[in-house]
């Protein structure tokens, strides 16, 4: 049986050349199929990796017990100055435990692009701020004062909504806040977001809780310690989660949304992909009738036969996963993409060549199973009449 496929096979490459045309309709479908599957899916890819750009695992994040989200976690004033006594979080300099409390509110401002509102959340920060940010860097102007409506905004903010150079100033919630400063944060471009002193944002939005605690560890072994130390405290009522798992969570809904649709349109194109690789392998089979008649007068089985024709299949469409995969690779990896509000890059991965691969082999399979079953019931009198 190995020497029937070994041989089925050698006739069925060497055929190649006299089939071009058929031949490359299977590839170029596979890789319009492949190569839009994965530019779609490098959106997602983008979204995460510029999420997950400055996480570090020596940090936490502290909410409210079975909060879903920032906004829906409420920390009450009264048990920031517990949890910063807690055991495993790093202290500074000045020998102060490094744990930021967080106020969130969510505004919105005009795009300077269309003139469209925006929204984007303001965080009220708590002292600490930059020992638990090394990453955020002040471009311009300096940091917001304790007590006062003070403000820094990201560049990211600066570059895409209007009033948030150094100067300017917004009128929330009645009150007047002056723009003092400029920053970036880290790696990543990141959403436009604002800095200000959380008892002062809690104190204008009439706010009586925070929304989150956010520590910085002794080290990532410490989180163990810390979360053993918050659950044997029954005075403390909350919950913690390290900074990659609260990342993930906050943003998987995007990433979701922008799969599902990856999915969705990759699928319809694998579809028209498949049924036209399968009519070309159908052609393919019907003109080597005689040819394979004749092999099976000559003995040779019918699963050598259907196992030589879906090997065709797949090695046929591997080579149009690879040219969509380099397609995608050349034209959208790190092209800027904004969906939902959200900034990132897109990025083709080595993880979505693979998907691609994968994807391309099934559709290889599905292509060539029908043609596979009937090049193997040919019947042997199609060749004794054609001699």
């Amino acid at each position: 049986m190995g020497k029937q496929f070994s041989a089925l096979m050698r006739m069925n490459m060497a055929g190649i050349p006299a089939r071009l045309g058929l031949v490359l309709t299977i590839v170029i479908g596979v890789a319009s199929a492949v190569g839009v599957l994965i530019a779609m899916l490098a959106m997602g890819t983008g979204a995460q990796r510029e999420a997950m750009g400055n996480v570090r695992p020596d940090r936490a994040i502290i909410r409210s017990v079975d909060a879903q989200n920032a906004m829906a976690s409420s920390v009450p004033k009264d048990q920031a100055p517990l949890i910063r006594e807690l055991p495993g979080i790093r202290r500074n300099a000045q020998g102060q435990p490094i744990a930021v409390t967080q106020a969130l509110v969510f505004i919105q401002a005009r795009n300077k692009a269309d003139g469209s509102l925006l929204g984007f959340p303001i965080v009220g920060a708590g002292s600490g701020l930059t020992d638990y940010l090394p990453e955020l860097h002040l471009t311009r102007g300096r940091m917001f004062r304790t007590g006062l409506r003070e403000l820094i905004a990201s560049n990211k903010c600066v570059r895409q909504l209007t009033g948030f150079t150094i100067g300017d100033h917004r009128t929330l919630r009645g009150g007047d806040w002056t723009i003092v400063g400029n920053f970036d944060l880290g790696r990543t471009e990141g959403n436009c977001v604002v800095y200000g002193d959380a008892d002062t944002v809690l104190s204008a939005f009439g706010r009586p809780a925070y929304n989150e605690i956010d520590v910085m560890l002794q080290s990532p072994a410490a989180f163990g310690v810390l979360a053993q130390a918050i659950k044997a405290n029954p005075t403390v009522r909350v919950a913690i989660k390290s900074e990659a798992t609260v990342v993930e969570e906050d943003n998987g809904q995007l990433k979701f949304i922008l799969d599902f649709v990856s999915y969705f349109v990759g699928g319809i194109m694998a579809i028209a992909a498949t049924i036209g690789a399968a009519n070309s392998l159908y052609a393919i089979v019907d003109s080597r009738r005689r040819d394979l008649a004749t092999l099976r007068a000559l003995g040779f089985r019918a699963l050598p036969i259907i196992a030589s024709i879906l090997s065709e299949a797949i090695l046929l469409a591997l080579p149009g996963a690879l040219l969509g995969a380099a397609l995608a690779w050349l034209l959208v990896d790190n092209l800027a993409a904004s969906p939902f509000g959200a900034s990132f890059r897109l990025a083709v991965t080595p993880a979505l060549v693979l998907v691609g691969l994968g994807w391309a082999f099934t559709m290889g399979l599905l292509s060539g199973l029908l043609p596979a079953v009937r090049a193997a019931r040919l019947p042997v009198t199609v060749a004794l009449r054609a001699t």
